[in-house]
């Protein structure tokens, strides 16, 4: 168990580009769901989404290629990824 919560990370997604189609946000949850990570939407307009995630580093990772390549009816110019210190410890 400690191997698995050493494994999990929180991270804020910050994805820019032309995302105004109304299907993207309910896209990430959707992959976001599949992937089994946690996600909330902190900020949304038609050029940038931030979305803090939380799971396996690898899991994350498959986000962002996954948002790299997203719909067909966004483009993604850009993924800037932060981590999250909620000052556990």
């Amino acid at each position: 168990m400690t191997d698995q919560c050493r494994n999990h990370f929180r991270e804020r997604m910050t994805i820019l580009g032309e995302l105004d189609a109304v299907s993207f946000l309910p896209w990430v949850r959707r992959h976001a769901a599949k992937l089994g990570l946690a996600q909330a939407i902190a900020h949304t307009s038609s050029e940038r989404l931030e979305v803090d995630i939380a799971g396996p580093v690898e899991l994350i990772d498959m986000m962002e290629i996954a948002c790299l390549l997203g719909p067909i009816d966004v483009w993604v110019e850009t993924i800037h990824r932060t981590p999250i210190d909620r000052g556990t410890g």
